[in-house]
């Protein structure tokens, strides 16, 4: 699984450039990093979409509401799990790039750490507010009991999922971009295979969806557990895991722009909820069909975004090596060739939630007629401007991972926080509940014009810099 070997021992700016981060076609490099890392995050999403499948066939609309009750949690961890696995490798890949070799190992094993802590923190608050969260997240009386059933499970597998999601980031940037991979992969694989035979044959409903979830988290964990004792470029020890304040400190501001973005989506999602419980009861759609439409579309986009965010975190170790190293060209040119990669994939996404949303619809199950009335109206018009949606998280991402975290923030923060959460609540007093469709594509439009601006002067001041090492 070893793709790369290690540096030298000495840590010497001199190896930097034995490094292949710093030496092969960029064309290459974003095959190998990105490709392994967009499975990895489309496996991830897909953890949700099976469970979505197989309980709309077998519990029903109610179920899936449930889940899109849930999902701000399973968001939370992905935040987590971002901040301290962005972060710490950000870090790592940046440390290597100067050729200090033992404050990386420091970076990595900060981060670990914090990605195993910060997920029993959460188990153990979420299983203590259990009934109050599934309230506050937007659950209607006939939803409560089944989202109570599938949190209280899955609460308990968000250390594995956070170690896996994050520590997946620390296994690309240590050069072995496929075992990230098939870590994921697995855990998808014990969930898919589980689910059905938990639900149908066990008949263990929205329970045996949540064990089938956990039980492939826990073994994907164990798989990032064990990488981490051989992590190939520096030595893993147990003092390397003993918390640094100004280490932590670090690993956060760079992870920080991630972290945002992922609870901006949660924070929008709870609002979400709650407004369309509101407004779709004054509706003649009712509470639960706008719940559980945008709960399945909330999941389907995630597979469009988890390509999108897979493409930026393989872009992550390219770029801040080659920055920290001074190749300011392949740092420009990678950006440049994966926001062209993330507007062909939003390009094909924008066709198939315009032009097949009521079949993309069905395939969590059946409903009355006014409940696909109301989803591919919702598919049509909140995801009109998908086309554009690869630009934000790469350019925040990419801030991220030359050390500009505070530009990383703020760009990760237009789309979701500045921009649509006002929306949603000021537009549907005007419209009803199509006023939380029209406020994602005003949102995406501005997130995406604000993104170009300031990735524009960024690249055009590295363009200098490129002229200035040159002469």
């Amino acid at each position: 699984m070893n793709q790369f070997p290690s540096q030298g021992q000495t840590g010497s700016a001199s190896n930097v450039p034995a490094n292949p981060l710093g030496t092969l076609p960029i064309n290459q490099l974003l095959a190998r990093f990105a490709i392994p890392s967009i499975i990895a995050m489309l496996v991830s999403a897909l953890y949700n979409i099976v469970d979505q499948f197989f309980i709309g066939r077998s519990v029903g609309m109610l179920g899936n509401a449930a889940t899109n009750v849930a999902f701000p949690l399973t968001i939370t961890c992905t935040a987590l799990s971002l901040m301290f696995g962005i972060g710490g490798a950000a870090n790592f890949n940046l440390s290597m790039g100067h050729g200090e070799r033992e404050d990386a190992a420091r970076y990595a094993g900060n981060a670990v750490f914090m990605l195993f802590f910060t997920g029993l923190i959460l188990c153990l608050g979420v299983r203590l507010f259990l009934k109050p969260l599934m309230i506050a997240f937007g659950a209607t009386a006939e939803v409560l009991d089944y989202s109570l059933i599938y949190t209280g499970i899955t609460s308990l597998g968000f250390p594995f999922l956070i170690l896996t999601t994050g520590g997946s980031n620390l296994i690309r940037a240590d050069g072995s971009p496929r075992f990230s991979m098939v870590c994921t992969l697995t855990g998808a694989l014990i969930n898919t295979i589980l689910d059905p035979l938990f639900i149908f044959t066990f008949h263990m409903g929205m329970a045996g969806a949540a064990l089938a979830t956990i039980i492939g988290q826990i073994v994907s964990g164990i798989m990032v557990i064990i990488y981490l004792t051989r992590f190939k470029t520096v030595h893993l020890t147990f003092d390397y895991l003993r918390p640094i304040p100004s280490h932590i400190k670090a690993i956060i501001s760079l992870g920080m722009a991630p972290f945002f973005n992922q609870i901006a989506m949660m924070v929008v999602q709870i609002v979400m909820n709650n407004v369309l419980r509101y407004y779709g009861g004054q509706s003649h759609y009712g509470s639960e069909i706008p719940l559980a439409c945008a709960g399945i579309i909330s999941k389907v986009n995630m597979i469009f975004f988890s390509l999108v965010i897979g493409l930026s975190q393989g872009l992550q170790p390219i770029v801040s090596f080659n920055y920290g190293a001074g190749k300011y060209r392949r740092v420009r040119s990678a950006y440049l060739k994966a926001v062209c990669i993330a507007t062909c994939i939003s390009s094909v996404s924008f066709l198939c939630f315009q032009l097949i949303p009521r079949q993309i619809i069905s395939i969590f199950g059946s409903g009355s007629e006014e409940y696909f009335r109301f989803a591919g109206q919702y598919f049509r018009i909140f995801l009109f401007f998908t086309f554009l949606n690869g630009l934000q998280p790469i350019t925040a991402n990419y801030f991220t991972s030359i050390g500009k975290a505070g530009t990383g923030i703020f760009i990760s923060l237009t789309r979701q926080i500045i921009f649509l959460l006002p929306l949603i609540l000021i537009l549907p007093m005007f419209l009803g509940i199509e006023g939380v469709m029209y406020s994602a594509p005003v949102a995406d439009l501005m997130a995406a014009v604000l993104a170009v601006f300031f990735v524009s002067r960024e690249l055009k001041r590295m363009k200098q810099m490129e002229h200035l090492s040159e002469t």
